[in-house]
């Protein structure tokens, strides 16, 4: 297994979370990302103690598969020494310092591109490299209100509530991610590197492209609507007589199937229900309906009679029947892991698939400085280069 990146070289100064995934999105599709992590402690999830499987921590091995792990101080000689050597190899480097952090020790982009031109620097930022705002640090909170995003989500009349899942910091790695692979395109064109600046900001306004649409053109910003939707009704979740289901309505065709199936027909030609405009200023009443004649049922037999009507419904799952959920399983969404250190575990799957140069999930994350030696033998040091290294304090390379 190898993918369509095989041969691509990362080099991986980016912590936490926003750009690990970008690095394990390149690392899934077959680059070889070497993750350097920061001396001494490295990545700071490595500090996430809980929930951890024999003390490795399970935030670090989950953003951190199919990573070789080096451990470097870049506050000495030596560290960036060894960075600037690994620079000249490779083919792409992320980062997600505070802006001028790098460049203060001698590796901002301009820095490390004149030693390989061909270099493609990506930053991963809170609010991106230019702008008023761009010393700012950012995390995924930050991001999520400053964006709009905590704007639109929740109940109506409730206070502020994120996105449960760390929205931002994951869409700002698949950006980076696709940033990185349309900069190695033209690379592969013109043989130059360039610059890929991206931020959780950006990943953030990205995902209120609805919304927005709404505001551009009524001049109105849209509130929160709980798990319904902007633009279409029926769209969102109801209750059972045992619990919750979602149900798509999102066009005509669909919400005439939903009324008969319910055993409602009388809805379709209700003028508060006629069409789509109508009932999105009825969505209320529509949903309150709706719910009265779908709690006489148990989720199980509202699926099922939905899917057979070829209605798009689903049941509400908690992360065990997601990842239990025999699709989840069949798209290989769960996948196997030996850990040194940690034994078995379990991982994330590539959600990618590609027919002829296909990727996926080939080793665990590294133990700290687990690969420091081999990479640094790949990149021309000797072992007695390294040991003193090691000494010094510059690289943690265990023996």
């Amino acid at each position: 297994m190898t993918g369509p990146l095989d041969g691509v070289v990362v080099l991986e100064l980016a912590q936490i979370m926003a750009g690990p995934t970008c690095g394990s999105l390149l690392a899934d599709l077959g680059a070889d990302v070497v993750k350097v992590e920061k001396m001494p402690g490295g990545d700071d999830t490595r500090r996430y103690a809980e929930p951890s499987v024999n003390g490795e921590s399970a935030a670090f091995m989950m953003m951190n598969r199919n990573k070789r792990g080096i451990a470097l101080d870049l506050k000495t000689e030596g560290g960036r020494m060894v960075l600037k050597r690994l620079v000249q190899r490779a083919d792409v480097l992320t980062e997600n310092y505070r802006r001028g952090a790098l460049d203060r020790l001698g590796l901002g982009v301009a820095d490390l591109r004149a030693l390989n031109p061909a270099l493609i620097y990506c930053s991963i930022s809170g609010y991106g490299r230019t702008g008023p705002s761009a010393d700012k640090g950012g995390f995924d909170l930050i991001a999520q209100g400053v964006s709009g995003l905590m704007s639109i989500t929740g109940e109506p009349g409730r206070p502020p509530v994120k996105v449960g899942s760390p929205v931002t910091d994951l869409n700002a790695g698949i950006l980076a991610a696709l940033g990185i692979v349309s900069a190695y395109v033209h690379r592969l064109k013109t043989g130059q590197g360039q610059f890929v600046d991206t931020s959780l900001l950006e990943a953030g306004i990205h995902q209120t492209a609805w919304q927005a649409a709404i505001f551009f053109a009524t001049g109105e910003p849209p509130g929160p609507g709980g798990s319904a939707h902007v633009m279409a009704a029926p769209y969102q979740a109801f209750p059972t007589a045992d619990g919750y289901i979602t149900i798509g309505g999102a066009n005509q065709a669909n919400w005439e199937r939903i009324a008969k199936l319910v055993d409602a027909p009388e809805l379709i030609a209700d003028p508060r229900f006629v069409d789509n405009t109508a009932r999105m200023a009825n969505r209320d009443q529509l949903a309150w309906l709706l719910g009265e004649h779908l709690k006489q049922r148990p989720t199980a037999e509202w699926l099922t009679r939905l899917d057979e009507a070829g209605i798009p419904a689903g049941s509400i799952h908690d992360i065990e029947a997601m990842a239990n959920d025999p699709q989840t399983l069949a798209r290989e969404m769960v996948v196997d892991l030996q850990h040194p250190v940690a034994g078995a575990t379990k991982a994330l799957g590539l959600p990618i698939k590609l027919g002829a140069t296909p990727g996926g999930v080939r080793r665990p994350a590294p133990t700290f400085g687990q690969h420091t030696r081999e990479v640094l033998r790949e990149a021309g040091l000797d072992d007695a280069t390294i040991d003193d290294l090691h000494a010094q304090g510059a690289v943690h390379a265990p023996a």
